[in-house]
């Protein structure tokens, strides 16, 4: 029985593990086993398959169902099936697909406020919107542009700069 709970135990530090070293076995053989065990070999799969191995093995050993042989049969189906569970719910999880991350060329079009005055050929400041979240960039603009005043995104030169013109209405 201690063998099978040790089992379990060093399954659960396993996994806990995993969750700092995540990838290190992918990494030790890297390109040798490229296509064969694609997920297979990742540390929270066999943290699951060790885990329920032992526990599994305990449990049936504990019930009094089957000798010690029996038992780790029994685990060893559970661990098999553990492995297989956190290998789909693995892969279910890479494949969720988020929303397109917004690029600051997103910015190219939109209008704001200016929130810091710009004076002609100066810098100023903006507040416009990207996904729905203000952002404050650093704007530049042929003409004075005061603070308040509405502007549109003519061009983005930089990830945090702006050139911006008057809305005319």
């Amino acid at each position: 029985m201690a063998w099978f709970l040790g089992l379990g135990i060093t399954g659960v530090v396993l996994l806990a593990l995993s969750l700092v070293f995540d990838g290190l076995l992918e990494g030790v053989f890297d390109g040798v086993l490229d296509g064969v065990l694609e997920g297979w070999l990742s540390l929270p799969v066999v943290a699951g398959f060790v885990a329920m191995t032992g526990f599994g093995g305990a449990i049936a050993l504990g019930s009094g169902w089957t000798g010690p042989a029996g038992a780790a049969g029994i685990g060893a189906v559970a661990g098999v099936g553990a492995g297989w569970l956190t290998y789909r719910f693995g892969r279910a999880l890479m494949r969720d697909q988020t929303a397109v991350t917004p690029r600051t060329d997103d910015l190219l079009g939109t209008s704001g406020k200016v929130v810091t005055a710009i004076p002609a050929d100066g810098y100023g400041e903006v507040l416009l919107r990207l996904a729905g979240q203000p952002l404050k960039c650093a704007a530049r603009s042929t003409v004075p542009l005061a603070r308040g005043a509405e502007v549109w995104v003519e061009a983005v030169p930089t990830g945090t700069s702006v050139v911006v013109r008057p809305v005319d209405r």
